[in-house]
């Protein structure tokens, strides 16, 4: 019998590039996960190897070596994984988003992993092999509001506000390496000291996304669609989330969002959109 994990799908409120080193850009980012979320079957089977497949609505064009197949041959690679899977995964959040589905998918079986112990690993162990898979993968070994400072550390903060999410996503996705890329300018840093209270909108009304006006140069469409949604009832802010294409209305009520969902689906039928709500 399989073993069935949610698997949310990750936003970011606000993010800022603060600098570079090597190869990668330094981040900082206000997260919260939303109720929106893949779904993974799991089961020990008695074969040579490991059996993972996709399904649903956006499981088309996943690559095979993903991020739950990279995941696995670490684990099988230095024989800390006595037994082998069948994984199989429901595809609710669009690849190519901004959502950190793929991610999300790889911290979540490792999360389960852990949990049966199956698996024993230090804290620099899951951090290490989280890194060598995604940047993000560590935030999603806990699902809740989090900010991620530009030092990385990973602060969590319980109890915070909800917001209800109107997710909307374009028939083209954006691609996290290109977009980054084309990062010129880098800001100081906002996150170092965490707080509560920068969960509040009031704070993250006056946050941004550093990369959201790369991508809306780049896209036009995503612009146009940006100001659709700021023309919508009652939105607190509307902002992109990682480095798109999916961006993201917030509301204080569930009225207001699926009120907008309406209007939104009324005037772009063919784009992917969901009513969701921060967890």
């Amino acid at each position: 019998m399989f073993d069935k994990i949610k698997s949310h799908a990750k936003i970011n409120l606000a993010l800022n590039i603060t600098g570079k080193s090597k190869s990668l850009h330094k981040v900082e980012s206000i997260i919260a996960f939303v109720t929106l979320h893949d779904e993974i079957y799991i089961k020990q089977i008695k074969k040579q190897n490991h059996q993972i497949s996709f399904f649903g609505e956006f499981s088309k064009n996943i690559n095979s070596k993903n991020t739950i197949s990279k995941l696995l041959k670490i684990l099988d690679d230095r024989n800390l994984l006595k037994k082998k899977f069948r994984i199989k995964i429901n595809k609710k959040i669009p690849i190519k988003s901004g959502l950190g589905g793929g991610s999300m998918n790889a911290a979540n079986i490792l999360k389960y992993l852990l949990k049966k112990n199956l698996i024993k690993l230090s804290k620099k162990q899951v951090l290490k092999i989280s890194k060598s898979i995604g940047e993000d993968v560590i935030l999603g070994l806990n699902s809740s509001c989090l900010i991620f400072n530009s030092k990385n550390e990973v602060k969590q903060f319980k109890g915070c506000k909800n917001f209800f999410t109107l997710i909307i996503k374009p028939n083209f996705g954006c691609s996290t390496k290109d977009i980054y890329s084309r990062v010129r300018k880098f800001e100081r840093s906002k996150l170092d000291k965490p707080k509560k209270k920068m969960f509040n909108y009031k704070f993250l009304a006056k946050m941004h996304n550093s990369l959201e006006p790369i991508v809306l140069l780049r896209y036009p469409k995503l612009k146009k669609l940006k100001s659709f949604l700021e023309g919508l009832s009652k939105p607190l802010f509307v902002r992109m989330t990682g480095s798109g294409s999916a961006i993201v209305a917030y509301f204080h009520t569930k009225k207001d969002c699926d009120k907008s969902m309406m209007q939104f689906r009324k005037q772009y039928k063919k784009y992917w959109c969901i009513s969701s709500k921060t967890i």
